[in-house]
């Protein structure tokens, strides 16, 4: 039998969860796969869906009470809308805790997530 692609992981992931977690995480990779159309999908550390451009963007954790997505630069990235709440002390990443009740702003999102790709991708 063929190994699984990440897509593929990811499909199964978000179907295995079902209700609000696999509704979230679905929302999120819609959002990122419509500011991002050449994002690459990554299936890593035994069960983590990365989204990535030049390096990884940001994970989608899922966990009992949060979907999690961890910015690899969140740290390093504008974030106006104040889209992060997890993970702030850190030098590197931060963290966006999403709890059943929440919706997170698709345009807030694209907006982080495209900073994230101009930080994974300028010339230095």
């Amino acid at each position: 039998m063929a190994e699984l692609t990440a897509a593929e992981h990811i499909d199964a992931r978000i179907a295995e969860l079902g209700g609000w977690r696999g509704e979230t995480l679905a929302r999120v990779r819609a959002i990122v796969h419509e500011a991002v159309p050449d994002i690459v999908e990554g299936w890593k550390w035994l069960g983590v869906p990365t989204f990535e451009k030049g390096g990884i963007l940001f994970t989608g954790e899922t966990y009992k009470k949060v979907v999690k997505l961890t910015f690899a630069k969140g740290a390093s990235l504008p974030d106006p809308d104040g889209l992060f709440n997890s993970s702030l002390d850190g030098n590197v990443r931060r963290a966006i805790d999403i709890s059943e009740d929440e919706m997170v702003d698709a345009g807030a999102l694209r907006a982080l997530i495209l900073a994230a790709v101009e930080a994974n991708t300028k010339k230095l």
